[in-house]
């Protein structure tokens, strides 16, 4: 049994614990798609928004000083987007009406998430799959790998100074 069968049997079941839960995704870090349950959506924006919302997430968290990330919520006009940490390569995006219990839909996603960082994570096996470049977060650095930088953050680019300096236009 592969691991998205076995993620889209955890979708559904969170489906069944959750009363006003429209939808929910796990996807990889990345964007990727590893399983869906949402009607009224297109699954691969959603896992890209998502990726994009987590690398945010993370540094904001981080230049916050909050410790690591754990979860996002967005509560729009007609409901709520929440994304979860799913492990160290795996998020879960659960999407609800806006009359759902937030504190139950908190409750179920953590554990949903928990749960499918666990078969992820027994499938590929730590290291293992796409990610193998990737440090867990348990892990310290070797003296050869470089710096660590926290899975789900976008590197920080420093702009650079002009190689001339522009020269004062006549009349201007």
């Amino acid at each position: 049994m592969a691991v998205e069968t076995d993620v889209l049997d955890e979708l559904r079941r969170l489906r069944t614990r959750v009363p006003r839960l429209a939808g929910s995704l796990a996807a990889t870090v990345d964007g990727l798609v590893l399983a869906h349950d949402v009607p009224d959506a297109e699954p691969e924006g959603l896992a890209a928004l998502t990726a994009a919302a987590l690398g945010v997430a993370y540094r904001m968290a981080d230049a916050a000083a909050r410790g690591e990330f754990r979860e996002l919520l967005v509560r729009g006009g007609q409901g709520y987007v929440a994304t979860y940490a799913a492990g160290p390569t795996a998020v879960l995006t659960l999407l609800a009406d806006d009359r759902v219990n937030v504190g139950r839909l908190h409750l179920e996603g953590r554990r949903s998430g928990a749960r499918i960082a666990e078969l992820v994570e027994t499938r590929t096996g730590p290291g293992g799959g796409r990610h193998a470049d990737r440090l867990a977060p348990r892990e310290a650095p070797g003296p050869d790998r470089g710096p660590a930088r926290p899975v789900g953050t976008l590197p920080v680019r420093t702009p650079q100074r002009p190689a001339h300096r522009p020269q004062p236009r006549p009349g201007g």
